[in-house]
């Protein structure tokens, strides 16, 4: 893969904070999603612009209003996994390990969401290391949740793909946001 000369970097931010004279919204978003999965190789571009696209539409944006809308999808996401969650511990396939790892997850998201809403906070006063902290720490809900059924050999995640969409879109929020921090 070709690597971004610092002075092609330097044009894509400088294209990406100043969009509003030159580019629409998609287009800030594909940019924006190009840029931050080029600096994370766990991020998807595609799953980046899919997810910006579906909830932007026909607004007029910036790349603030896009960590707004990727803040936002990220709480919503944890408390539908929390509603996953509870539906799973009712179902009676699951063994009490698996019931423990998941009361265990509830917990992580349970905990999840008002850290990104102090993020959201900490980022909407222009407080960028803060809402940085808050969304790392929220984005270890994924890792930590997958990690307590691996305690148990031969246990599957039933939220593995849960998970996995929890840490892109705080992937998407953390890069949006370490580029602002970067101006």
């Amino acid at each position: 893969m070709r690597r971004f000369s610092s002075f092609s970097k330097i044009i894509i931010t400088f294209l990406v904070l100043f969009h509003s004279t030159i580019m629409g919204s998609n287009d800030l978003i594909q940019l924006s999603c190009k840029k931050a999965s080029q600096g994370d190789p766990n991020l998807s571009y595609k799953f980046c612009v899919s997810s910006l696209e579906a909830n932007a539409k026909g607004h007029s944006l910036d790349l603030q209003e896009l960590v707004v809308i990727s803040l936002n999808l990220t709480v919503a996401n944890a408390t539908n996994i929390n509603s996953t969650i509870s539906k799973l511990l009712k179902d009676k396939a699951f063994d009490k390990f698996a019931k423990e790892c998941l009361r265990g997850c509830s917990e992580l998201y349970a905990d999840a969401i008002p850290t990104l809403q102090e993020a959201l906070c900490a980022f909407q006063s222009k407080d960028f290391a803060k809402a940085n902290i808050e969304v790392s720490s929220a984005m270890d809900a994924s890792s930590t949740c997958e990690d307590g059924f691996k305690e148990k050999k031969g246990e599957v995640s039933p939220l593995r793909k849960e998970n996995d969409v929890f840490f892109q879109l705080n992937a998407i929020s953390l890069a949006f946001i370490n580029t602002l921090a970067s101006i």
